[in-house]
């Protein structure tokens, strides 16, 4: 089987997140894919305002219906910094025989060299970098067994810090956010001053 992890805050998930998930999806022919929330990010530690429970309730509510899609909360649970070589250390451990892939943007190409044990995460895993039609990736990393892959990606123009600040001013998160993650947090009042 060839199985594919996309990582992230997801905080909230936006149609960037299933997008990339979508285009990895289908242009590599993957089986399954599994979006992977981290508890927080290495190279963004203010990444993450909502709580865990929060963001896994968001992520189901955009993806439960679809079947291609899985959510792994292994780095909720593990707690503090979500570095990627512990989660594919878990999933290789899960999954001996089948070929793993770990869905990156483009732009996270030239920081590959700063992930912690690039080298074993090189051997465990092949990435499938996302690149944007017309913007092609320069910089490649020069790392022994790195096996890149890369995948016409829809990358849209959306992050999570502008949708939190939207929300926070009352503006709408339609066209950005799916319907049922928009009523998960009004429902839930994420991303409000708290004045």
């Amino acid at each position: 089987m060839k199985i594919g992890f996309l990582g992230g805050s997801f905080d909230p998930v936006h149609f960037g997140h299933l997008m990339a998930a979508q285009d990895a999806y289908e242009q590599h022919q993957l089986d399954r894919l599994i979006l992977v929330p981290a508890a927080q990010a290495p190279l963004k530690p203010n990444d993450v305002q909502s709580s865990a429970e929060d963001r896994m309730a968001m992520l189901r509510a955009a993806v439960g219906w679809d079947t291609r899609f899985e959510i792994s909360d292994v780095e909720l649970r593990r707690g503090g910094v979500s570095y990627t070589i512990d989660s594919v250390r878990h999933f290789r451990g899960l999954y001996p025989n089948d070929d793993l892939f770990w869905v990156i943007g483009g732009d996270q190409l030239p920081k590959l060299h700063l992930w912690k044990d690039i080298g074993e995460l090189a051997k465990l895993v092949e990435f499938i970098f996302l690149e944007r039609p017309g913007y092609p990736v320069r910089a490649r990393p020069d790392l022994p067994d790195l096996r890149l892959h890369r995948c016409d990606g829809h990358l849209l123009a959306i992050n999570s810090t502008e949708l939190r600040e939207r929300s926070r001013l009352g503006l709408s998160l339609d066209y950005f956010v799916p319907h049922k993650a928009i009523v998960y947090i009004k429902d839930h009042s994420l991303y409000r001053d708290p004045r």
